[in-house]
């Protein structure tokens, strides 16, 4: 397969960006400032980055339009170039061709129903009353269970797991080995021996959502687990049942949240942080990489907890002073009161 090619002129064209240079230069590919060459384009969206621009070999960049000021190469200019980057980009990444129709090894349930423009890879299956749309693409090893519905544009890349009871909106995409819909962790306690609590819910999945390799989100245990549209999981995330996260809310790999939390919308959740359940965090809340959310956060903001990196011995002595300081305060308040 031939890379595609295009120009400065058609980009500028096609993505609404300004045009400084020659409009007739051609590139086939991406790479970063560094390491881009003649036929690449590249991006500068930060400022640490600026001064590899002088040097970059890169056919065209996309920049500010400040930045392009006196740039003699091809520029390409945006408001948000990072923004404009990954929209070209898109125009690169190869694409295998998709057949519609259903493998010869793929088991599929008398009552289900598969869309005839669906494609169902090799050794998928597809349980009872589960319904795929049309466009939508199940990739080798998927397995749907029952009353699943898979929604038009969808891509389950492999090795996907539809437990039961799962919605995916339109345009949805799922990583390799992720597992939705699987029995939240519901336990009673009864005589000192755990009793399962049945998880009759399902989970819903709202359109244009996309969950990482190896991410679970567990079916709710009476209402449903949602995801609104436009939600982004990176890969190995834990939602637990009866968990509700908004639209246009991402959060990054290894962040876990506890059973009927709830999530606003155009929230950022940083790696391998904690949302404890019953919990509420409203629109627009950023949690840092590692931080734990013990209560509720009702105010938009950036929100840190844990304590920064430094030198093991350092570390162990400020360790040792965090439990005298129940005391010192203790000392500090009697003093106040003399």
């Amino acid at each position: 397969m031939q890379p595609a090619t295009h120009t400065a002129a058609a980009l500028a064209e096609r993505f609404g960006l300004g045009l400084h240079g020659d409009g007739a230069r051609v590139v086939c590919g991406v790479g970063t400032l560094a390491g881009a060459g003649p036929d690449h384009l590249a991006f500068l969206a930060n400022p640490k980055y600026r001064s590899q621009l002088a040097d970059s070999r890169a056919g065209i960049v996309v920049m500010r339009e400040d930045d392009a000021e006196g740039y003699p190469g091809t520029a390409l200019t945006a408001r948000d170039p990072y923004v404009a980057f990954a929209r070209i980009a898109a125009l690169f990444e190869p694409r295998a061709d998709v057949t519609a129709g259903i493998h010869a090894s793929a088991v599929v349930a008398t009552d289900a129903h598969i869309d005839a423009d669906a494609s169902v890879g090799p050794f998928v299956t597809v349980g009872s009353r589960s319904r795929i749309e049309a466009g939508a693409v199940v990739g080798p090893g998927c397995v749907i269970g029952d009353d699943c519905i898979v929604g038009a544009g969808s891509e389950l890349i492999a090795r996907v797991t539809l437990v039961t009871r799962v919605r995916l909106g339109q345009r949805v995409r799922i990583h390799p080995g992720a597992v939705l819909g699987a029995d939240g962790f519901g336990l009673a306690m009864e005589g000192g021996h755990w009793i399962k609590v049945p998880q009759l819910g399902g989970v819903v999945i709202g359109d244009d959502c996309e969950i990482g390799a190896n991410t679970t989100i567990d079916r709710g245990a009476i209402d449903d687990t949602v995801l609104e549209d436009d939600v982004r999981l990176d890969n190995q995330i834990q939602i637990g049942h009866n968990v509700r996260i908004g639209a246009h809310t991402a959060m990054a790999g290894c962040s876990a949240v506890a059973g009927s939390a709830r999530i606003g919308r155009h929230c950022l959740i940083g790696g391998a942080a904690g949302v404890l359940g019953h919990l509420e965090i409203c629109d627009r809340v950023i949690v840092t990489a590692m931080s734990l959310v013990t209560h509720s956060i009702r105010e938009p903001g950036e929100y840190s907890s844990g304590t920064p990196l430094m030198d093991n011995r350092s570390w162990r002595k400020s360790a040792a002073r965090f439990k005298q300081l129940d005391a010192l305060a203790r000392r500090v308040n009697a003093a106040d009161k003399e």
